[in-house]
């Protein structure tokens, strides 16, 4: 809710900030002190956001995020496991070597 929040004046502000509209009049006289106007209105706005394909792609990105989150915890799990074991093997060298001697 807070984010939206945040990004509702901003979705605003960009909205206001590109819609244009641009304005043209000319006028000219003639030889018979005839006058003749004309008015051009150009504007322009931003195309519409198709908030179905926006929703598909937050939900496909929370997703992956999930995937990515769970991916690094079982790569960490992996690595502590070798880790322990490494240690485990070295520990047993020293002890044996230790004896040794």
């Amino acid at each position: 809710m807070r984010k939206l929040a945040m990004l509702l004046p901003a979705a605003l502000l960009l909205l206001v900030a590109c819609t244009q509209e641009k304005t043209t009049t000319s006028a000219t006289v003639g030889d018979n002190s005839t006058q003749q106007t004309s008015t051009y209105t150009e504007t322009t706005t931003v195309p519409a956001v198709d908030t179905a394909a926006t929703s598909d792609a937050m939900s496909d990105m929370k997703t992956a995020t999930a995937d990515a989150k769970q991916s690094v915890k079982d790569t960490a799990t992996s690595v502590e496991h070798a880790t322990g074991t490494a240690l485990e093997k070295a520990g047993k060298a020293l002890k044996k070597d230790a004896k040794k001697h």
